[in-house]
């Protein structure tokens, strides 16, 4: 049986995993009790691992460099207790030549080079172009999603992230191509960094240090 997560420990990784985030988004993220994680998030202020904050005008978690540290130890500490490490380090070994196919389509996606412009902006005339990039985009959501249900048997925090991209997918292949990119909701591009950041954390690698 998968294993699940405590809500602490979800409490102080979603806020690792959605970045400046409120209560209300880390509880609906992990189907978690609001209440609750804004419980465990005041405890955590209290030792110094997360603080609240504003900017723009909106309030939001995010964790100190200590509350990093502890998370990663209570990340480490989950994989010793369920014996997983293993398999989510061959999970993490697979999805690096996807990751490297996903942010070249990604560029594709922002830029479209032209005779004198090498680094010009995809105004998105050309659909021959754009449709390669989505094609590109629905191939790596079927390996990603075998991923995600291969991680997702031994550790129940990582079941959402294949239903929110097949979701974005959906919208974008329907003409709403926002959803390739915009950050004002879970597209393809946030919830694929998300998915990274958790690997990441999970095996305690430093980004950037990946070959």
């Amino acid at each position: 049986m998968a294993h699940v997560s405590t809500c602490d420990d979800l409490a102080l990784h979603g806020v690792r995993v959605l970045g400046f985030a409120t209560s209300a988004r880390v509880a609906a993220r992990y189907w978690l009790d609001v209440d609750a994680v804004e419980e465990a998030l005041l405890d955590f202020e209290a030792v110094g691992s997360a603080r609240r904050s504003s900017f723009g005008g909106a309030s939001g978690w995010s964790l100190t460099d200590a509350g990093r540290v502890e998370n990663e130890r209570r990340l480490a500490a989950e994989l010793d207790l369920t014996g997983v490490r293993d398999a989510v380090t061959r999970v993490h070994a697979a999805f690096l030549p996807l990751n490297r196919r996903f942010c070249d389509a990604c560029t594709d996606w922002q830029v479209r080079p032209a005779v004198f412009d090498p680094m010009a902006v995809n105004d998105h005339a050309d659909p021959r172009w754009d449709d390669r990039v989505l094609e590109t985009l629905a191939s790596l959501g079927r390996s990603f999603g075998r991923l995600c249900d291969q991680l997702a048997a031994d550790l129940t925090r990582f079941d959402r992230y294949a239903e929110l991209y097949a979701t974005a997918l959906a919208a974008v292949e329907s003409g709403r191509h926002a959803w390739v990119d915009a950050p004002d909701r879970d597209c393809l591009h946030l919830v694929w960094i998300q998915f990274h950041e958790d690997l990441l954390a999970t095996l305690g690698i430093p980004r950037g240090s990946e070959v």
